[in-house]
């Protein structure tokens, strides 16, 4: 897989009004989701966009690894936070056991579906033996663009599960939410907290 270059496009090129817009607080499930770690727990975050959950998830004393595939949205975490973030796309990440903790807030909704899977296993492999991983999808009946020119998959509820079962990343816990995503839209949303399976 190749990351969507539209996709890739507009983030660079809004950087700057996301790093604003989305500055004001951490994201609603990151508290709970933290919360079942161990102190001082190495997390990966992907999609670290602007760096709010970055800054929070130092700020509650783990070691944090933040990434984004867009070179601006990176800039812009350091320059306003100053987390160390780096670029990574998801086609990139090749760690092996190497983190408690897999962040992931409203990133993966970009990956196409058919390449879902293998950054689903890209996860696991990265995860140390019961290590945790958190990501969040908009629902829908089918993969698109959104009105920004996002590529989206809009999975149902059904097959976000399937595929993360496939990948041996075990549901721990679910919640179907409602949304308003970037492009304005309310929507369904779904969050998913998982842990990797030792088998």
């Amino acid at each position: 897989m190749t990351a969507d270059a539209a996709t890739i496009a507009f983030y660079q090129a809004n950087a700057p009004r996301y790093t604003l817009s989305f500055g004001q607080g951490p994201s609603r499930h990151l508290d709970a989701f933290l919360d079942r770690l161990e102190p001082g727990a190495r997390v990966l975050e992907l999609g670290c966009g602007g760096g709010r959950d970055s800054a929070h998830i130092m700020k509650r004393g783990f070691a944090l690894d933040a990434t984004d595939g867009t070179p601006a949205m990176v800039r812009k975490a350091n320059e306003r936070f100053d987390v160390g973030a780096r670029i990574l796309q998801f086609d990139q990440l090749d760690a092996v056991t190497a983190y408690d903790a897999v962040w992931a807030h409203a990133c993966l909704l970009h990956v196409a579906r058919a390449d879902l899977p293998g950054v689903l296993a890209a996860i696991r492999r990265a995860l140390r033996p019961g290590g945790w991983h958190f990501a969040n999808y908009k629902l829908g009946d089918g993969e698109g663009r959104d009105p920004l020119g996002r590529l989206t998959n809009l999975p149902d509820e059904g097959w976000l599960e399937r595929v993360y079962q496939d990948a041996g990343l075990a549901i721990i816990a679910a919640e179907r939410y409602r949304g308003e995503g970037a492009d304005g839209i309310q929507r369904d949303w779904y969050a998913l907290t998982l842990r990797k399976e030792n088998s």
